[in-house]
């Protein structure tokens, strides 16, 4: 049942059953094949996004027409509220990694949940100071650090936004093509590439495939964070 997913989503983790039965009412489920755009920069929405099943994109171009990549969205991450909350423009384009499944809601059904529920206001501003941080990192990081710390710290951005945390070790199941954290961090694919396989050599991370691993976790996370 879709309530049941709903119950994952972090803006309405405190909600209840009945409560979220009734937004299951206003929800409509899309699906969109890899590679397609689902929401175009500059374009005024009319719709927000969950991720049910696969992995958004957000990115822009920036002024030399090259892609920069913000984030990578998985399943009950929301997006496209932005846009919603102060009219504007989309500030960046959302991309299908994947085949995706989508829960969409109206613009107009999102604002009335707001207004009528403050649980879901509150745990909405929670996840935006969330994204304002990682921001924040990512900025710093781009502007101040060499081309090793600003691979670290996207590494670090793709763990807590795909991994799965276990006993101090993360696991990243599928890590993005290494074109797409160079889109990331602001470098070559090449430099990436070379990074990875020092953070490997440095017993940092185990790499299988597109599967990576954090061994130690915390202590990743005390060095680019």
């Amino acid at each position: 049942m879709l309530t049941e997913f709903l119950e994952d989503v972090p803006v309405f983790k405190d909600l209840k059953s009945e409560t979220l039965s009734e937004i299951e009412k206003l929800c409509s489920i899309k699906n969109y094949p890899k590679g397609s755009m689902i929401i175009l920069e500059e374009e005024y929405g009319d719709k927000v996004f969950i991720v049910k099943k696969g992995t958004i994109k957000i990115t822009r171009v920036n002024d030399e027409g090259k892609e920069v990549i913000l984030a990578l969205l998985g399943s009950t991450e929301i997006f496209g509220e932005m846009a919603i909350l102060d009219g504007e423009v989309r500030s960046a384009n959302a991309l299908a990694q994947e085949n995706c499944e989508l829960i969409t809601f109206a613009s107009t059904d999102f604002i009335n949940l707001l207004k009528n529920y403050f649980e879901v206001s509150f745990a909405l501003m929670g996840e935006l100071a969330k994204r304002l941080r990682k921001s924040d990192m990512q900025i710093e990081a781009l502007s101040l650090s060499d081309a090793e710390h600003r691979i670290g710290v996207s590494i670090l951005n793709l763990a807590e936004e795909m991994g799965v945390i276990r006993h101090g070790k993360v696991t990243i199941e599928n890590l993005p093509f290494q074109q797409d954290i160079a889109n990331m961090a602001g470098t070559s694919r090449e430099t990436v590439s070379r990074i990875l396989k020092m953070f490997e050599d440095r017993n940092m991370l185990i790499k299988e495939g597109h599967k990576v691993v954090i061994p130690d976790y915390n202590y990743f996370r005390r060095f680019f964070g």
